[in-house]
């Protein structure tokens, strides 16, 4: 890969966006390159939960400028076909099986923060700043909404999607972007914390944990909704690994998928 690092160990994938000399900012490559890893990562069992984070002083401060130039220059098609790319690959990590983490070491602005937003959790160093800066651009956080404004809100978002502000990393707490805030000296150790977390839980489970979330939230509460909560706890109730995991908790043992610990 030419602009990311890949890692493992004790069950963690850390992927590390590597363009420290434009603050790890994005193009069309470092787009098919995330989709590429992350699509190889889901195949990979021993795999248990993906660590996002990046070199240098900033997480990610969105589009690459050579990049944008370039886009700015195409048709209505061509823009299409570039920001389905992107669309896909913040699907991808949003819809990715396994748990995510967003290890951010400093500044998340635009399409970066859609980054942190399409992650499960997110673990911020307290200097870091945000900004959704596209409005300033003539542009708009199209492609990065979705995931967004599940994390923050409506109320939220219609703010800083509207003004463009920078906010601070307790701002981003409050609002829900990020869950929690850390010096820079703590933030291994917290985002550590969480991946033993992360990696100490069924495997299957956190599957179906994360179809189960993506499936309720924002939905109505109706009889289908209801309806597939009851056949989704019978069918992990009624699983090799559901049976596993109750037996272990009652037999005071560990569970099969933790044996080797």
């Amino acid at each position: 890969m030419k602009h990311l690092e890949l890692s493992f160990g004790a069950g963690v994938a850390t992927v590390t966006l590597n363009r420290p000399e434009v603050r790890n900012a994005f193009n069309d490559e470092v787009v098919t390159e995330l989709a590429a890893v992350f699509s190889e990562l889901a195949k990979r069992d021993e795999v248990r939960c993906v660590v996002l984070t990046g070199n240098g002083p900033a997480f990610c401060a969105g589009a690459d400028l050579n990049w944008m130039r370039r886009v700015a220059g195409y048709t209505r098609d061509e823009n299409v076909a570039d920001a389905t790319g992107l669309a896909r690959m913040l699907e991808g990590l949003y819809r990715f099986a396994k748990p995510t983490i967003a290890r951010v070491h400093g500044d998340a602005y635009a399409g970066g923060l859609g980054l942190v937003a399409a992650c499960d959790i997110a673990v911020s160093v307290d200097t870091a700043q945000y900004c959704l800066s596209e409005v300033r651009l003539g542009l708009v956080p199209a492609t990065i909404s979705p995931y967004v404004i599940r994390a923050v809100g409506a109320r939220a978002a219609h703010r800083y999607f509207l003004t463009a502000e920078r906010f601070s990393a307790e701002e981003a707490k409050r609002i829900g972007l990020v869950h929690e805030v850390v010096t820079a000296d703590a933030l291994d150790g917290k985002v550590a914390e969480l991946a033993r977390a992360l990696v100490g839980v069924g495997p299957e489970a956190a599957r179906t944990c994360k179809a189960l979330l993506h499936d309720v939230a924002g939905h109505d509460i109706s009889a289908g909704l209801i309806r597939r909560t009851v056949e989704t706890i019978a069918d992990v109730r009624a699983s090799e690994e559901g049976r596993e995991g109750v037996q272990a908790f009652l037999g005071k043992r560990k569970p099969s998928w933790l044996a080797g610990e």
